[in-house]
């Protein structure tokens, strides 16, 4: 599975398991997370380094949900609403059996499907209490994840609203659900195009095994990437070793865009080429490190630099962390 996670987001993971003082070592060592990149704020991990450590996590606390609600998510929960889920006749039927399936076994967060117009709304009640940014954003990611499998594609979000105060780095929940992300708000939402609650189920009780045997993996990554501009640069670029990725303006004329529109499609989105480039090498990087048998200088290599000392610098650039930190925490080969 491709795509990093930020180091956030496994402090925020943990933080429940940590304030009940339970022992979490055997988790990181489940997900083969180095304890040095717990202390390393730029560090990122491997999307599925973050789904051994939602699973181990999950035994170790009973809760599929990080004791984020004061009641808990008791494991098997999440295959239980997915069984219920698949034998909807619709979206819309299968949102609501989701919803009523977590209020009866949360007790502090509550959705509701709201439809006004030509739009849908999953609102997340909290009771009043604001709640932390990680619980909202992992409420909608077993939500809206579910709900894109259930139908066979991806359900595309016109904006994502949460009522708790911006992070210092939001750009997982940009990249996981929408561009239009916003903070402060009156309510936490998800909007979309209300058709689509017409949308057929296309899983069925058969499938549901290797839907869950991927889970939480599948959950993490967008279903099916959207058509965003940085997207489609990425995609392109994955599909080509480093050292021949093209200059701006030769990757224009592939997209039948003139270089200065896409410069400016790119910044629109917050990023730049320069950006896309640096986080996708340092994406590969990582999943290369954490699964891949190579040498650091063959890590180095494959990410197109010349020089294996020009990559630990890099690297260290990008993560804070010496390459050295993702070797030594690797997965064994699957």
């Amino acid at each position: 599975m491709k795509g990093t996670v930020s180091i956030e987001l496994v402090h925020e993971a943990i933080h429940a398991a940590a304030l009940r003082n339970m022992d979490i070592s055997s988790v990181l060592e489940s997900a083969k997370i180095d304890r040095e990149l717990l202390n390393a704020p730029r560090a990122r991990i491997s999307a599925a380094a973050y789904s051994h450590m939602w699973v181990a996590l999950a035994d170790l606390m009973d809760d599929e949900f990080f004791g984020l609600d004061s009641h808990g998510l008791r494991r098997g929960s999440y295959a239980l609403m997915t069984r219920a889920a698949v034998n909807a006749d619709n979206l819309a039927h299968a949102l609501r059996r989701i919803l009523r399936f977590l209020h009866a076994t949360l007790d502090d967060f509550r959705g509701e499907l709201v439809c006004s117009g030509d739009e849908a709304r999953v609102v997340l009640h909290d009771g009043g209490v604001l709640r932390r940014l990680f619980g909202y954003g992992t409420w909608f990611i077993l939500v809206h994840g579910l709900a894109c499998w259930l139908v066979h594609r991806r359900i595309p979000l016109r904006e994502m609203q949460f009522r708790c105060p911006p992070p210092g780095d939001d750009s997982h929940y940009r990249t996981r659900f929408c561009e239009n992300v916003k903070f402060n708000g009156e309510t936490t939402h998800i909007s979309f195009a209300s058709d689509l609650l017409d949308l057929k189920i296309a899983e069925s009780p058969a499938t549901v095994d290797n839907f869950l045997r991927e889970a939480p993996a599948n959950l993490l990554v967008k279903y099916r990437n959207d058509a965003s501009t940085s997207a489609q640069v990425r995609n392109r670029l994955r599909s080509q070793m480093p050292e021949a990725w093209p200059e701006l303006e030769k990757l224009a004329q592939e997209l039948c865009v003139s270089g200065t529109t896409l410069q400016r499609r790119l910044q629109q989105e917050g990023v730049s080429y320069q950006r896309v480039k640096d986080d996708l090498r340092r994406d590969i990087a990582i999943d290369l490190l954490s699964s891949a048998s190579l040498t650091v200088a063959e890590v180095a290599a494959r990410t197109g630099f010349q020089e294996t000392s020009a990559f630990h610098r890099a690297f260290k650039k990008w993560t804070g962390v010496s390459p050295g930190a993702y070797r030594s925490s690797a997965p064994a080969p699957q």
